[in-house]
């Protein structure tokens, strides 16, 4: 028993430390793959994180304090190799909803979403997750995608002063926007174009060969740094052209400005705030998030399982859901006390990490590395990186989120599922929170009422046959007696019928009671009512209830010729007073002697 129980326990360790699984087996080839991609992540997330500060409304700093915990966290207890934690668009749109551009609400709730995260990953609670339909993500990604890239117009035209309110915001640019600078015009449109170009030539790469020329292999190594690097590229080109107007005293770029220098102090995180000479207790700020607390922690869980999910399958390897929500969760309450406001998974990022070769996780300690360097060292250099470039980077990143072929490809699959789909998309821009509640809402009912009125194949003739195509739940018991009596009971003259249950699992108490008052109903007709194809777990319920009238047979053949009282197989009749031996082998022997 001790060595039986040594090695559960060190499973299990490996299980909750999945760096255990990994690192005696790490290899030098493995550290030059994974060196190269926590090069090229560090250099994709560090203009990034500027740019998504800007979209969550915080000073520039935030963004890099945001982008290195998941690195050394993940290192230790993520379950998929690819994936890479961090601040992302859509996350960082969520946190300008509820923290009203305050950095303390933002780390405040960085630590309560990390809290419900770990909570939920320690109680098992990632199946709620499945509730929130592919059509309603899809909705708010593609809403999320507009929001953000509209909202980074102002900055790319140099328009100041635009509200944040996104049908506001519509409105103000386009009646600004003859305060265009000309300069910033330029130049994001430019980066755009750049950034554009590069992707296209990442993806037109073609693939190592080992005849390869080395000539070639350089050059196409060259043009894959390059394509790969694209953000801080094209931010350093557009940085080194402001400083150049800078230092011949011209002003045409709206510039990021000074950013705070050094690492974040390590510190609890606020759980009051001090504003106007007026101090804003901790249930005051919970309170003024709101909502917030449940979207925010719901949505990074959901946005990381997906990006896990998505790489695992197209690399082959299987990730643990509850293992990777602990990941998430403690990332953001570690990610507090340094300042960090929610992050979750990346999906562009990981895919920069799986294209390079990444082999394990180590390939954040990297990126971590270069994003806490960066801070130390490079802070009075983003000074000069113009916002116009920024929000081109910002728009070319959430380009992709918008998915055009997904209301075509449910228009042929499945149309209820438009309205969802509809539903959040248009509700999103009014408020988030809206458009996910409600298309989680109208999913969850256009569930229910497939669980309350199944469809049924109904079998007209001398005997009526229905069979439930999905179970027998019991919102749907009214239904099945509506139909039976109509069909059968009320037809000139009653007929028999029967119950075909070959896809019914389970059945509840209320549907017992509904199928004893239907046998009650046949009996009143002087017809009868038998059951085919009972599952066993069923059959043992059915018995147990004790039905009065209850008949059951192996086929349907049986029971029609049982019915229309022609010689064979008679069916078993469990009356009042059948003993409970004799009810043990009928369930031994459903077809009978």
């Amino acid at each position: 028993m001790a060595p039986d129980t040594h090695c559960c326990s060190r499973a299990d360790l490996r299980r909750r430390l999945p760096v255990l699984a990994w690192l005696p087996n790490y290899s030098l080839r493995w550290l030059r793959m994974d060196v190269i991609a926590g090069l090229s992540v560090g250099l994709t997330v560090i203009p990034q994180a500027l740019a998504y500060a800007e979209v969550a409304g915080l000073p520039p700093q935030y963004g890099l304090y945001s982008a290195f915990m998941g690195c050394f966290v993940y290192f230790v207890l993520g379950t998929s190799r690819d994936v890479t934690l961090g601040p992302t668009a859509i996350m960082s749109l969520l946190v300008s909803y509820y923290t009203f551009r305050e950095p303390a609400y933002a780390v405040l709730l960085a630590f309560l979403s990390g809290c419900i995260q770990l909570a939920m990953g320690l109680l098992h609670l990632g199946f709620l997750l499945d509730f929130i339909s592919c059509p309603v993500i899809k909705g708010f990604t593609s809403a999320a995608s507009i929001t953000i890239g509209f909202g980074q117009v102002k900055n790319l035209l140099g328009l100041q002063n635009i509200p944040r309110q996104f049908f506001l915001q519509v409105y103000h640019t386009f009646l600004h926007i003859g305060e265009t600078r000309v300069g910033d015009a330029i130049l994001g449109l430019v980066c755009m174009v750049l950034l554009l170009v590069l992707k296209l030539m990442r993806e037109h790469i073609p693939p190592p060969h080992p005849e390869m020329p080395l000539g070639v292999k350089f050059s196409r190594g060259l043009v894959w740094t390059v394509t790969t690097a694209r953000n801080a590229l094209v931010v350093s080109f557009a940085a080194l052209i402001a400083y150049a107007f800078e230092v011949t005293g011209s002003h045409p770029f709206i510039l990021t400005g000074k950013i705070a220098q050094g690492l974040p102090p390590v510190r609890m995180p606020p759980f009051s705030v001090t504003t106007d000479n007026k101090t804003i207790s901790f249930s005051e700020m919970v309170q003024d998030m709101g909502v917030g607390l449940a979207v925010v922690p719901l949505m990074g869980l959901l946005e990381t399982i997906a990006v896990a999910k998505s790489f695992a399958s197209q690399n082959n390897y299987r990730i643990d859901a509850n293992q990777e929500l602990l990941a998430i969760g403690l990332t953001n309450v570690l990610g507090s006390l340094v300042s960090s406001y929610p992050v979750t998974g990346s999906f562009g990022r990981t895919a920069v990490n799986a294209q390079t070769g990444v082999c394990t996780p180590a390939g954040g300690l990297v990126t971590g590395v270069l994003v806490l360097l960066s801070l130390d060292y490079l802070t009075l250099l983003f000074y000069y990186i113009p916002k116009s470039a920024l929000a081109a980077v910002i728009i070319m990143a959430v380009a992709p989120l918008f998915d055009v072929k997904i209301f075509r490809r449910l228009w042929l699959v499945q149309r209820l599922d438009l309205l969802p789909l509809c539903v959040t998309f248009l509700l999103s821009f009014w408020e988030i929170q809206y458009g996910i509640l409600a298309g989680t809402l109208v999913s969850l009912l256009i569930l229910l009422h497939s669980v309350a009125r199944p469809k049924t194949q109904v079998s007209e003739g001398q005997i009526l046959v229905l069979q439930p195509a999905s179970g027998l739940h019991f919102p749907a018991v009214d239904a099945l007696r509506e139909a039976m009596t109509k069909r059968a009971l009320e037809a000139s003259p009653p007929r028999s019928a029967v119950l075909e249950c070959t896809h019914v699992s389970n059945i509840d108490y209320t549907v017992i009671l509904g199928l004893g008052e239907l046998l009650e109903d046949f009996q009143k007709k002087g017809v009868t009512l038998a059951f085919v194809g009972l599952q066993v777990p069923v059959l043992r319920t059915l018995l147990a209830a004790d039905l009065k009238g209850f008949q059951y047979f192996t086929t349907l053949e049986e029971a029609e010729k049982s019915l229309q009282q022609e010689p064979g197989t008679q069916p078993y009749s469990i009356r009042e007073d059948t003993a409970p031996e004799h009810r043990s082998s009928l369930l031994k022997s459903p077809s009978g002697p």
